[in-house]
């Protein structure tokens, strides 16, 4: 598992592709003016009729280029105008996956009063916002994330639950230890093991996770 654990470490940071700045310097209309969260651009693009779910090379909306970029202003008018807040860019990420990631709070929490919902199965591991955030350790992400109904025992293609990613993938400190917390108090599966059937617990003890052990035991 060590060689996959080692992979995984960086996969949803390495997956997720924000514009570069050729891409930034290249952008024109929507794309241009949510980057740069300029609101007169947006309004005027906007005006002439700009197609506010356009592409650009990666698949990116200007939606997903404004939670990339921090620009709540800009996610709140796209989506007034129509824009989609639960399109997927060609990773197969959305906004509240890139905030998730990001451990972006101001931008996670517009996404979702803008309806960009945290049961969407995201990334290429098909996992969810919640799962990402577990296993980066985003603790205040993941306590909002369950609010808003992320599902707890969602299962990714690795076999991994959030529970699950947030032992095996965390550094056993004290953010991943309130990522476990919150997860367990929300009523995540502790018996849910992967697919050899290992439990988050016997993970957390084979690591040395003492803290995290008893949390997993209460």
């Amino acid at each position: 598992m060590s060689g996959l654990v080692l992979v995984t470490l960086l996969s949803h940071a390495n997956a997720q592709i924000p514009p570069t700045p050729s891409e930034l310097a290249a952008y024109d209309g929507l794309h241009k003016a949510a980057a740069g969260g300029d609101i007169r651009m947006l309004q005027s693009a906007l005006a002439t009729g700009a197609d506010v779910n356009a592409r650009d090379a990666k698949g990116r909306t200007p939606f997903h280029v404004a939670a990339y970029r921090r620009q709540a202003q800009t996610m709140t008018i796209l989506v007034r105008h129509g824009a989609d807040a639960n399109a997927l860019e060609a990773q197969a990420y959305d906004a509240v996956t890139i905030a998730a990631v990001a451990d972006d709070v101001e931008t996670l929490t517009t996404a979702l009063a803008l309806g960009n919902r945290a049961t969407n199965v995201t990334s290429p591991y098909r996992g969810t916002a919640l799962i990402a955030a577990a296993h980066l350790g985003h603790d205040e992400v993941v306590r909002l994330l369950i609010a808003a109904g992320a599902p707890l025992d969602h299962v990714n293609n690795l076999g991994w639950t959030a529970l699950i990613e947030a032992v095996i993938l965390g550094n056993g400190g004290a953010r991943h230890r309130r990522t476990v917390e919150h997860l367990v108090k929300a009523g995540a599966n502790r018996s849910l093991g992967d697919r050899n059937g290992v439990t988050p617990l016997e993970h957390a003890k084979h690591l040395g996770f003492a803290e995290i052990v008893v949390v997993l035991e209460k």
